[in-house]
């Protein structure tokens, strides 16, 4: 094999733009998969750029690896501390395995929004394709006898199946359906109905597959399995256990121990071992983060696996008697390509550091980032700059990378408070500065905390974060409080050991550790400064399991977190707005739990679109219920893949950081504005000797009216394309901006003839490259104006309230089996009912 390692100095072409101007096209990840929640098998499953390595496999005589990293595969010798660079795309390279003789190291490559195998021959020392098609490859395994392979793939129907095909001398034969179409009877939420079939092995004797899969399973990724390779009807399940997409089960050569990852009553993954027919499964090893895509040594002697115990990913090779333990670590990279080394630092206008989130595009068109970052990836691609998604790292003042000869494309931010960098460049200078210059709302709109109000810092994904990690990360979007939503993943709820009813502030960032409470049926549920203990047992209606009982409902459950002083909110409600006269299931308790006093806020920009559920919020609003606006990314924060960053969504608040009591009054009184990008600023005044007023305030007129006095701006770090003034739902004043994308000031003068409320809203139907989300988007909370005697009329809104609390009644009644008592079901009609009656009563009196 020839490398070769070079350093090219070319002339700087550089441009540090004051914004970044490019609207993107973005379309969802690998969106030929049929599964459901994508955020979580992309995650959980698929493999992720990481700059540690994510995957590894022994060389048949036991004394080197090969092994993915930084989306490449590397050859390393036991022993030595130098990996020889064996692929450098197109695309990334994943997952490898190396054939019985040594030949050949088979792979998947994520290029062009698929994943596709591929060989890697060491002898020629080239790549060879072997699928080329708009779908999944996976997990490629040789048979012990080097004649076959075993894969996952969603070739036929878009679902994860196990398939088996001959490879003979770089040639892939027709592939055969091993596991696979086979669709389950029970119903599901966060799974297809069609079953999965993934982490494939081989028996040693080559006649036994073990797999994971979820047959009739509700809830979860499934069991471990195994299958006869050449009779597929016989199928056994080895051993019952909810591992998240992470078993990956290997028998040992002598056939007698089965090795698996799994968090079995713990909130991480660690190593097991079994018998091959599941019998009595131990512990091998313990700790508090994850061991996983564990590989058995030739001699059975060691283990192979990759952990995140530093918090990123690590390579180590570990004694499986004594426990010993040896990293393998590339101290010296030789790579494939000429490759140059780069400082890149952030500064502020006046040349302070900071830190901040970085995009790095090569000139080979991939991503580039430090040795030590974690690398995270956006769950959309923006075609217009790529093949494939964005991925991005956040550096801490000044950071070091090595990337490919040529032109590079960086873009870089801090938060939604400064204007970002875009610049393509090609330096002789090692050292690249970037300035991203602060652009605030005017002073007069007062001072705010920035606040994402829905993060999981560790919720089952490649990384481990820590409480430091997180803020360093936090800071780096410039987020100045953080509510750390605690909530179960499957059986466990992995930041448990975090919880408490203060705070911590590192970095300058106040972190509160708070709660989601999770029933899909009535939807998910933040509570917010709970101030003695979490609701338990955190979900509820979770059908097929012992707590298959809608009760509690989220009206009990908000109760009891008010009784803790805490403010409750419905979080990432709406993809569209919801339609009672429509067929299918609608139970969604929105309306119930508004009316009945029990919600204080609703996500408005959040994980959902944020229009549709701005329509339901104004039928809320028009009804005169004080519902306020809340932000939150719901980033699951030790994602390599994840929706993010943290920070994307969030909410200005008037508020005191390391104070609960002000932060709470800010959210119940809506003091304040909702964005993914926009700054929003808006104040009214009623004449000219008072002191104008924004988001949350209240004006009261007498039976005549009057009018405002309203100022309105804009400062953005991302186009906008219009600005709207928005009275009782309806818009009064739009300004298309299409002079200055970024800034606006305006003074107008509102009429108010009838009660009701006024907010500013910033549209862009686009998004941007560093605003990863639908669309760019921000509101203000309501300014409420009060007119005596014409009290808020929307008699519409109250019949469509009323329809979709019908539609809810009517789907409960097919749940009775499902109660554990007749009373808990009176309790939750108890509420439909008072909720009903109330809505009534406003339809009624519309004039």
């Amino acid at each position: 094999m020839k490398f070769f390692n070079g350093v090219v100095c070319a002339f700087l072409l550089f441009s540090n733009l004051a914004v970044a101007d490019g609207a993107t096209e973005r379309v969802p990840v690998l969106s030929h998969v049929a599964h459901p929640h994508t955020y979580y098998w992309r995650e959980l499953y698929m493999p992720q750029l990481t700059s540690g390595p994510s995957s590894a496999a022994w060389y048949p005589e036991g004394n080197a690896v090969v092994y993915s990293m930084q989306g490449s595969l590397w050859l390393q010798r036991l022993g030595e501390e130098t990996a020889y660079q064996l692929t450098a795309g197109p695309g990334y390279d994943y997952q490898p395995d190396w054939s019985p003789d040594g030949r050949y190291i088979i792979f998947t490559r994520q290029h062009n929004d698929a994943l596709n195998l591929h060989l890697f021959d060491v002898q020629e020392n080239k790549v060879i394709q072997l699928t080329d098609e708009k779908a999944v490859y996976a997990e490629p395994r040789w048979s012990p006898d080097g004649k076959r392979i075993v894969f996952a793939s969603t070739r036929d129907s878009g679902y994860l199946g196990l398939y088996v095909a001959k490879l003979d001398e770089g040639k892939l034969g027709k592939a055969r359906a091993l596991v696979a179409g086979n669709v389950s009877k029970r119903d599901r939420y966060y799974y297809s109905q069609e079953d999965h079939a993934v982490n494939p092995s081989w028996s040693p004797d080559g006649k036994e597959i073990y797999y994971l899969s979820n047959p009739e399973v509700a809830w979860g990724t499934g069991d471990i399995w195994a299958v006869n390779v050449d009779k597929p009807k016989k199928k056994r399940r080895v051993l019952v256990e909810e591992t998240s997409w992470s078993a990956h089960p290997e028998l040992a050569h002598d056939g007698k121990r089965l090795l698996y990852s799994s968090y079995d009553r713990r909130q991480w993954h660690q190593l097991w071992l079994t018998t091959p027919e599941g019998l009595s499964p131990l512990p091998l090893t313990f700790g508090d983060f994850d061991l996983q895509n564990a590989r058995w040594s030739p001699d059975d002697k060691e283990l192979l696996f990759v952990s995140n115990e530093t918090g990123n990913l690590t390579l180590w090779r570990y004694q499986v008697v004594g426990g010993a333990k040896e990293q393998v670590k590339a101290k010296k990279k030789i790579y494939r390509n000429q490759m140059r080394d780069i400082s890149l630092s952030l500064q502020d206008e006046n040349g302070k550091s900071l830190y901040g989130r970085v995009m790095v595009l090569g000139a080979d068109g991939r991503h580039y980032g430090p040795n030590d970052a974690r690398m995270h990836a956006d769950d959309y691609i923006d075609i217009k700059r790529a093949d494939h998604e964005s991925h991005y790292f956040h550096c801490y003042g000044t950071c070091t990378l090595t990337v490919p000869a040529g032109e590079l494309s960086i873009m870089a931010a801090n938060g939604f408070d400064r204007k970002m960098a875009d610049l393509k460049v090609e330096p002789c200078e090692n050292n690249i500065v970037l300035t991203l210059p602060s652009s605030s709302l005017p002073e007069k709109y007062g001072k705010f905390v920035s606040a994402d109000m829905h993060v999981h810092i560790n919720y089952g994904g490649k990384y481990k974060q820590t409480l430091e990690t997180f803020a360093r990360e936090a800071k780096a979007e410039d987020v100045d409080v953080i509510y750390n939503l605690l909530v179960n993943k499957e059986q466990r709820i992995p930041d448990i050991s975090m919880f408490k009813t203060g705070s911590d502030t590192i970095e300058g960032v106040t972190i509160y550790q708070a709660q989601e409470y999770h029933t899909s049926y009535w939807g998910h549920l933040s509570f917010l400064h709970l101030d003695d203990h979490l609701v338990t047992p955190d979900f509820s209606s979770y059908r097929h399991t012992a707590l298959a009982s809608p009760y509690p409902s989220n009206a009990v459950v908000a109760g009891l977190a008010h009784e803790q002083g805490a403010v409750t909110g419905y979080v990432h409600p709406f993809d569209n707005i919801p339609d009672p006269s429509a067929e299918g299931r609608l139970s969604h308790s929105l309306p119930v739990d508004v009316v009945n006093g029990k919600t204080d806020f609703l996500e408005i920009v959040s994980f959902a679109n944020h229009q549709e559920t701005a329509a339901v919020w104004y039928k809320f609003l028009n009804l005169g219920y004080r519902l306020t606006a809340g932000a939150g990314t719901d980033a699951m924060t030790n994602y390599a893949s994840l929706r993010g960053p943290v920070g994307l969504n969030r909410a200005y608040l008037q508020a005191d950081a390391t104070d609960p009591v002000s932060l709470k009054e800010s959210i119940r009184k809506g003091h304040g504005f909702v964005t993914n990008g926009p700054l929003v600023g808006l104040l009214a005044k009623a004449d000219s000797k008072t002191t104008p007023v924004g988001p949350g305030h209240e004006f009261s007129f007498s039976e005549q009216g009057g009018s405002l006095a309203v100022e309105v701006s804009l400062r953005s770090p991302v186009p906008v394309e219009r600005l709207e003034l928005v009275q009782n739902g309806k818009v009064i004043h739009r300004v298309d901006l299409g002079g200055d994308p970024y800034k606006a000031d305006m003074t107008l003068d509102v009429a108010v003839t009838e009660s009701g409320w006024l907010l500013l809203r910033a549209v862009n139907e686009k998004s941007h490259p560093m605003i990863q989300d639908l669309y760019t988007y921000a509101t203000t909370n309501p300014i409420w104006l009060t007119v005596e005697n014409k009290p808020q009329s929307a008699p519409d809104d109250a019949r469509y309230l009323l329809a979709w609390i019908g539609k809810i009644k009517e789907h409960l009644a097919t749940r009775g089996e499902d109660f554990n008592a007749d009373w808990e079901k009176d309790v939750i009609l108890k509420d439909i009912k008072s909720a009903k009656k109330a809505l009534e009563e406003k339809m009624n009196a519309a004039p």
